[in-house]
C-alpha cells in the first residue's frame, strides 16, 4: 500500500528528469524514453539482484573452504537476472564526471546481453552516446532514488505506462493499455491457475501477464522457466523491446514476436494454447473484416460489419481469437471493455454462441478508477474448455464493483485480503472448500497474532504518557480516570489474548469449529476498537493540557506520544480488519459452500442468460447489495481520503496552470 500511494511521486521524479534530458539533447519527446527505460532496467534488475544474492549465497556449496562462484542459473530460479560488476546500477552511480559514463552503460547493457541471449539487440545501447557526460550523471543519480531501491512488482511496467503517457505516444496506444492494473491481473491468476504448459498472450504490452503468471507458479514453489513457456504478441517494435526488458529483469524469457494479433497468429496457437491471459486494446473500429473473413479463429463467425467494410467493434474479434488458442483443457482470462457483455446486433450473435458452447466459466464486473490511464470500468471474462459437467450449463457471475480501496484520488484497487476473499469465491464454485476454510482459518489466526503484536506498542504509549504526565505540575483528574481505566481495559484485553490463544490451539478446524472460534473472537475484535477510541481521547486529554501547560520543552514529548499513539492505534485498527475479513467470508458463506449473495455473486444457468438477451453482465443477475450501516466510521480515514483529493486536484491546477501559461507565451501574449 505504502509503495502504491508513493509511486505517483516517484513517477514525478522520473519525469522531472526525462524531461531535463529532452531539454539537453536532440531527442524528440517519442524517442528519449528508451535511453531512460534502459536505465530504469538497470536499476531495477540490480534491486532484485541484491534482493535475493544473501539467499542464494547462503545455499552454495563449497569444496576445501572455496565457494562456487555465482552463476546465472541461481538467479534464473530466484526470479532475478545476474549482474556482472560492470552492469551493477552502483558501479555507474559511482562514475565521476572524468569517466566516460556513456561508454560505461554501453558496457553494461552489453555484459547482460553476452549472458542472457534472448536480450541480444534488445537493450539501448548506442542511444547514450548523444547524451552528455553530466546529464548522464544526473539521470543516474536520480534513478538511484530509495524509493526505486526498494520496488516490487511491476513497478518497471508502471512506470513504463507512465512515460508513455506523459509522452502522449498515442499511436503506441491504441486506445487500449499496455500497464494492466496488477490487481486486475492476479485476479485473472487467481481464476485460471496458469502453472504448466503454454501461457500466451495476443496483446502482451510491457508482459505484466506473464510477470504475474511467473509469481503464481514461484508461490507453488516451481520454477516457471521449467514448468511454462510464455508467448506473447505485439506490433509495436519499442514496446516489445520494453516486455523483453521487463521479462529478463524477473529472470524470465518468452517468446514475443511481433504481429498485428487481428491478422495473424505468430506462434500457430489455434487450439494449442493451454493459457490465454490478456488485456486487448478496447472498441477498436478499424479491423478490415475482408482480410479475416475466413480466419479460423473465428469460429463463431464475424461480428457487425459496417458500411466502409471495418468490423464495427474488435471487441469480439480478440473474444473469438482467445476462444479458438485454447485446446481441449484449456482455460483463458482477459480484461474486457464493459459494454462487450451486453453488446447488441452480430456482436450479441456470436455471445450467443459462445454461451451455447459451455465454456464460458465466469465474469467478474470490476468498478472505474482500476486502470491507470482511463477511468472506466470493465469486466473480466473467463473461459474454460474443460468445464466440469455439473457446470457446463452455468455461468459464475460476480460483481466486485463494490469491493476495492482508495489508494489516490484517481486510482483504486484490491487490497491483498479483498483479492483472496473473491478469489474464495472461486475455489466454492469449485468445490474446494478446504481452500475456503484454510482462508478462513489464517484470518483468525493473524487476529490472534496482531492481537498479541499490539501489546508492545501499546506498552510504548503507556510509558510514553507517563513520561509527558511526570513533566507536568498537574494531571487533571478526567485524564487520570481516562489513563486508570484504559490501562486496566488492557490488562483484560490481553489476559483475553491469552485465554482465546489457549482455545484456539486446541479448536477444531472444520467449518463448524471455525464459525465457533470466530464467534468467541469478535468481542476481542470489538474490544480492539474500543481501546482505540480510549487511547485516542486520552492523547487529546493530555495533549491539551501540556499545550496549556508553562512548562518548557513539551513539544518534543507531545510529538513522541503522538508517534507511539499512531502506531498502537494501526496495530489496534490491524487485528479488528483482519478478524472482519473472516467475518466476511463466513457470513456470505456459513456452509462454506457456494450460495447466491445478493449484490456480489450468483451462478447462472444457461436458460436465465437466455431470458436476459445473452447479456454477460454480472449486475443484471447478482441483484443490488443490501446498504450496510457504517459502523467503523473512521474520522482518520475520511481526513485520509480527503486530503488525497485535495493533494490530487491541487497538483492538476498547477499542471494546468503551467500549460495555461506555456500557451500563452506560444502565442506570444
Amino acid at each position: 500500500m505504502a509503495q502504491l500511494e508513493n509511486i505517483e511521486a516517484i513517477e514525478k521524479r522520473l519525469w522531472g528528469s526525462a524531461d531535463n534530458l529532452r531539454a539537453n539533447s536532440n531527442y524528440a519527446s517519442n524517442e528519449y524514453f528508451m535511453p531512460v527505460m534502459g536505465l530504469i532496467f538497470l536499476r531495477h534488475a540490480y534491486s532484485r539482484y541484491l534482493a535475493v544474492k544473501p539467499q542464494i549465497e547462503a545455499t552454495l556449496p563449497s569444496r576445501g573452504g572455496v565457494t562456487r562462484p555465482l552463476t546465472k542459473e541461481d538467479f534464473s530460479s530466484k526470479g532475478a537476472i545476474f549482474l556482472q560488476e560492470k552492469a551493477q546500477f552502483d558501479s555507474l552511480v559511482n562514475l565521476t564526471d572524468a569517466d566516460d559514463r556513456a561508454q560505461a552503460v554501453i558496457d553494461a547493457m552489453e555484459a547482460i546481453e553476452a549472458d542472457y541471449e534472448t536480450l541480444k539487440g534488445i537493450l539501448p545501447k548506442s542511444e547514450y552516446q548523444e547524451l552528455d557526460n553530466d546529464v548522464l550523471g544526473n539521470l543516474l543519480r536520480t534513478f538511484n532514488d530509495p524509493a526505486l531501491k526498494k520496488a516490487t512488482g511491476d513497478i518497471f511496467g508502471r512506470i513504463y505506462e507512465y512515460f508513455l503517457t506523459q509522452f502522449a505516444n498515442q499511436s503506441a496506444h491504441d486506445g487500449g493499455e499496455f500497464f494492466t492494473p496488477v490487481s486486475l491481473v492476479q485476479m485473472i491468476v487467481n481464476f485460471i491457475e496458469p502453472d504448466h504448459g503454454s501461457v500466451i498472450d495476443p496483446a502482451c504490452g510491457s508482459g505484466g501477464m506473464f510477470v504475474q503468471s511467473a509469481h503464481f507458479i514461484e508461490k507453488m514453489h516451481k520454477n516457471p522457466q521449467d514448468v511454462a513457456t510464455f508467448y506473447g504478441a505485439e506490433k509495436n517494435p519499442t514496446t516489445i523491446r520494453l516486455a523483453k526488458m521487463n521479462l529478463a529483469v524477473h529472470g524470465l524469457e518468452g517468446k514475443i514476436q511481433k504481429a498485428i494479433s487481428y491478422y495473424e497468429d505468430p506462434h500457430d496457437f489455434l487450439g494449442k494454447a493451454d493459457f490465454v491471459m490478456a488485456n486487448p486494446p478496447f472498441n477498436v473500429d478499424d479491423v478490415d473484416a475482408e482480410k479475416i473473413k475466413n480466419d479460423p479463429r473465428l469460429p463463431f463467425g464475424l461480428p457487425g460489419v459496417n458500411k466502409k467494410g471495418a468490423v464495427s467493434n474488435g471487441n469480439y474479434l480478440w473474444i473469438s481469437y482467445f476462444y479458438s488458442y485454447l485446446n481441449k483443457e484449456g482455460r483463458a482470462g482477459f480484461v474486457m471493455s464493459s459494454q462487450a457483455s451486453s453488446a447488441g446486433g452480430q456482436e450479441a450473435e456470436v455471445r450467443r454462441k459462445l454461451v451455447e458452447s459451455g465454456h464460458v466459466e465466469g465474469m467478474i464486473a470490476i468498478r472505474s478508477n482500476f486502470f491507470y490511464t482511463r477511468s472506466v470500468p470493465c469486466e473480466l471474462w473467463f473461459l474454460n474448455k474443460s468445464k466440469p459437467a455439473g457446470m457446463k450449463d452455468k455461468v459464475l457471475m460476480l460483481d466486485a464493483r463494490n469491493v476495492y480501496r482508495k489508494v489516490t484520488r484517481k486510482i483504486y484497487d484490491f487490497s491483498p485480503e479483498q483479492l483472496a476473499n473473491l478469489t474464495s469465491i472461486v475455489w466454492l464454485y469449485r468445490g474446494q472448500k478446504d481452500r475456503f476454510l484454510a482462508l478462513v482459518e489464517s484470518y483468525l489466526t493473524r487476529t490472534l497474532e496482531d492481537a498479541k503484536a499490539a501489546k508492545p506498542s501499546m506498552d510504548a504509549f503507556i510509558a510514553s504518557f507517563d513520561k509527558l504526565a511526570s513533566k507536568l505540575e498537574k494531571v487533571e483528574e478526567e485524564t487520570s480516570k481516562a489513563f486508570e481505566l484504559l490501562t486496566s481495559d488492557i490488562k483484560t484485553f490481553e489476559n483475553t489474548i491469552e485465554a482465546e490463544n489457549r482455545d484456539w490451539e486446541k479448536a477444531p478446524r472444520g467449518n463448524a469449529g471455525l464459525l465457533s472460534a470466530a464467534q468467541k473472537l469478535e468481542p476481542m475484535a470489538e474490544t480492539s476498537r474500543d481501546l482505540i477510541k480510549q487511547i485516542d481521547q486520552l492523547y487529546k486529554l493530555i495533549e491539551k493540557q501540556a499545550k496549556q501547560s508553562a512548562e518548557k520543552g513539551l513539544n518534543k514529548l507531545i510529538k513522541e506520544f503522538d508517534d507511539e499513539r499512531k502506531e498502537a492505534v494501526e496495530q489496534l485498527k490491524q487485528v479488528r480488519y483482519i478478524f472482519k475479513q473472516a467475518h466476511w467470508l463466513q457470513e456470505r458463506f456459513p456452509d462454506a459452500t457456494l450460495r447466491d449473495v445478493e449484490g456480489l455473486v450468483k451462478l447462472v444457468d444457461i436458460a436465465e442468460i437466455k431470458a436476459n438477451d445473452w447479456s454477460l453482465t454480472p449486475g443484471r443477475y447478482v441483484g443490488v447489495a443490501p446498504e450496510e450501516e457504517d459502523e467503523d466510521f473512521d474520522f482518520e480515514e475520511t481526513l485520509r481520503d480527503i486530503h488525497i483529493e485535495l493533494k490530487g486536484l491541487n497538483d492538476e491546477a498547477v499542471l494546468l496552470a503551467a500549460q495555461i501559461q506555456k500557451n500563452f507565451e506560444e502565442l506570444g501574449i
